[in-house]
């Protein structure tokens, strides 16, 4: 089945910003920020801590109708308001494809989603409660169970839970919700993840938001490099200043 696009692209209302110096606007990426385009199937957004891809994740989730905190278009309906500052100055350009389901999965709030699920009371995520499970596992039973296809997901870090394992298990249900027209947007440090191969890798840095191919990231240029030479890689990175390498 093809794969629909249900965001097209992202776009930022510089004229409606009325101070660069304030956060997030301050952030390069976000400085920087004119159009993003996002890819049909999946789309990975890349960079260090603080550089500003998870910050764009939460508010194109709040711009789609999402809670901050994460969850379906019906988790904590009581919210009104946007929460990020930058959710309110962002544009949507959407074709009129329209998503049948639709989630975001965000790995620092994901306790308070599973607390939340627990007081609806009936259990829909494989009959078993999410706070029963490991981190991973709990992650890995949301994309199972709760993710149906025809959907848009958003997922912020959700490597952080998951072991190599299950970041694999992660990229075939993945995969196979792809097949089934679903679109994703992924906030990521895995360079497991990010091996998918039909997907745009969007990097964060101080000069702005680019696209980049996979072979030239950091995440896996530094993975690489510790496969290829483990042991030489450790030494270099963990001797002191004036210490002897004792195999020289």
């Amino acid at each position: 089945m093809r794969v629909r696009h249900y965001l097209d692209r992202v776009s930022l209302d510089r004229d409606a910003v009325t101070d660069w110096d304030s956060y997030p606007f301050s952030m390069p990426a976000v400085r920087g920020l004119r159009e993003v385009e996002l890819h049909p199937k999946v789309t990975f957004f890349v960079g260090e801590n603080g550089s500003g891809k998870s910050t764009l994740l939460e508010s194109i989730a709040e711009k789609l109708g999402f809670h901050i905190q994460g969850g379906t278009w019906n988790t904590n309906k009581s919210q009104k308001d946007p929460r990020a500052p930058l959710t309110p100055l962002l544009k949507l350009i959407r074709p009129a494809n329209r998503p049948q389901d639709g989630f975001f999965l965000r790995a620092e709030s994901f306790y308070n989603f599973a607390t939340l699920i627990d007081e609806y009371g009936p259990i829909p995520y494989g009959g078993k409660s999410l706070h029963h499970q490991s981190h991973g596992e709990s992650f890995l039973a949301v994309m199972m169970h709760r993710f149906g296809g025809q959907g848009i997901y958003l997922l912020d870090e959700p490597e952080a839970a998951l072991s190599p394992q299950h970041q694999l298990s992660m990229l075939v249900r993945l995969h196979d919700l792809v097949l089934d027209s679903s679109q994703f947007i992924v906030a990521t440090h895995s360079p497991l993840l990010m091996a998918y191969p039909d997907c745009w890798i969007y990097q964060f840095s101080q000069e702005g938001i680019g696209r980049i191919a996979y072979e030239d990231t950091d995440h896996y240029r530094i993975t690489r490099s510790l496969m290829r030479d483990h042991a030489g890689m450790m030494r270099g990175l963990l001797r002191r200043e004036g210490e002897l390498d004792l195999e020289d």
